[in-house]
């Protein structure tokens, strides 16, 4: 397990690296029924596949010995890299990337009201930031009702996500999907993505 592809399964499995074989199975079989696609409320295709590679790496003796081994530097390392992260941007930044998100998602919807949904990989490669820290900023941008996943599972701004960022004002991009051309408001709060901090290599 290298410290770049460190994927936390017992957190993937909700339980605690001192569980034991029975806790697992009975965590997993829960999970399971609960992310299957075939559970029209809250099946989810990404977080059943996380969930059953977690669950054959911890139900095997070996396999997950040899996981444990590696796992408290690989926790440590992880924790590392996330506190380098916010040193270098300062956590003023995360409105910033919330109000990205939804300057992305406010242009769409203007563009085309029908179909206003961006996948999230689209979100990543404009935004240049990874899953792993957009995930805490959708999942607010979601408890806040600013923005909302489709049945597709791209996402949407919503008219509250429409008001708070016409209130905030866009960030804007200087390529085709936001440019500078864009009609600056009179508040004059246009940010520019480029000019913002990026994360840290």
């Amino acid at each position: 397990m290298s410290e770049q592809s460190f994927c936390d399964y017992y957190e993937a499995i909700q339980v605690s690296p001192k569980a034991d074989l029975e806790t697992i199975e009975r965590v997993y079989r829960l999970l399971a029924k609960k992310y299957h696609t075939d559970n029209k409320i809250t099946g989810n295709l990404e977080k059943f596949q996380s969930l059953t590679t977690a669950y054959k790496v911890l139900s095997n003796p070996e396999t997950r010995a040899a996981y444990d081994a590696n796992y408290d530097e690989a926790k440590k390392h992880q924790w590392k890299e996330i506190y380098k992260a916010y040193d270098a941007i300062g956590f003023e930044s995360d409105q910033q990337i919330r109000r990205m998100i939804l300057s992305i998602l406010y242009t769409k919807r203007r563009e085309n009201p029908s179909n206003a949904g961006v996948g999230i990989v689209q979100i990543e490669n404009l935004m240049e930031w990874p899953a792993e820290t957009l995930d805490f900023h959708v999942w607010y941008l979601k408890e806040k009702e600013l923005i909302k996943r489709t049945d597709t599972g791209s996402i949407e701004i919503t008219a509250n996500g429409v008001d708070k960022i016409e209130k905030d004002g866009l960030i804007l991009r200087n390529d085709r999907l936001l440019t500078r051309d864009t009609d600056t408001p009179e508040d004059g709060q246009n940010l520019y993505l480029e000019d913002l901090p990026k994360p840290a290599s």
